[in-house]
């Protein structure tokens, strides 16, 4: 069976801007990994830490149990997502033992460090597979086999200059899909408050769908769409490998 491995930086970052893709993966037979990082434990002035956490913790096992997704523990606290030897270690162990052939993650460039920081661990955790010398923590065999890593659009679809960045890669998340992705953002209950007093986001539901409105509006041909601009290949796999685009067919228009 093939897999794809989500890694976005805190719990409900994957549902913002990758879910509807991975729900469309999960239609065509792949199997569906998630990992948040971090844990999301700043993320809110209501609890106290160990209580976001926790919190926070039964919101993304919820939203992954709604579609039948496999969530891995957080790895880190918020802002402690540093590209460093430990995180790397435990993440490339992770990568390992899943054994991706999709790999989703933040795009490189993006409004806070925690999102960019996430993508360049995601990257060499992926690239590190079969790195045979490179110790992981726990110890875990390195792999053989192509990955190909896909990044998401940033979060306004804006790099943090304000440059607007457009994929290459438009997924229709039109219709019940667009529901699904709703329904699993809607778990993120903690956020409803802390994103309105944090970020100015009044409602996360109403700005993802407006994102992806955009989005959609860019590719000419889908109503609500995710973007994705793919790596380039060396050192992951072949130059034409666009397991994306060949999986979903009619759904994924490619520029």
């Amino acid at each position: 069976m093939a897999v794809a491995l989500a890694v976005f930086a805190h719990p409900d970052d994957m549902e913002f801007v990758a879910a509807g893709t991975l729900l469309r993966l999960k239609r065509v037979g792949y199997e569906v990994h998630s990992l948040a990082v971090a844990n999301g434990c700043c993320g809110s002035s209501v609890y106290g830490r160990q209580e976001t956490v926790s919190v926070r913790r039964a919101e993304a096992e919820e939203a992954c149990r709604l579609v039948g997704f496999a969530r891995h523990e957080s790895l880190v606290n918020d802002l402690e997502v540093f590209y460093e030897r430990r995180t790397l270690a435990r993440l490339a162990a992770l990568v390992r033992r899943v054994a991706p052939d999709i790999v989703l993650t933040h795009s490189p460039s993006d409004y806070m460090e925690d999102h960019e920081c996430a993508c360049r661990l995601a990257v060499s955790a992926a690239f590190v597979r079969g790195m045979r010398n490179l110790p992981t923590a726990p110890p875990t065999p390195a792999v053989d086999g192509p990955v190909t890593v896909y990044h998401a659009q940033p979060h306004g679809n804006r790099d943090p200059l304000g440059v607007v960045v457009r994929p290459t890669h438009f997924v229709d998340v039109d219709g019940e899909l667009l529901e699904q992705k709703a329904a699993m953002l809607a778990c993120h209950r903690s956020q409803l408050k802390w994103l309105d007093e944090s970020q100015g986001i009044a409602s996360h539901l109403e700005a993802m769908r407006g994102l992806m409105r955009e989005v959609g509006e860019w590719s000419g041909r889908f109503e609500h769409a995710e973007g994705w601009r793919r790596r380039l290949a060396l050192g992951f796999c072949a130059p034409d490998a666009d397991p994306l685009a060949t999986a979903l067919a009619a759904s994924c228009l490619r520029t």
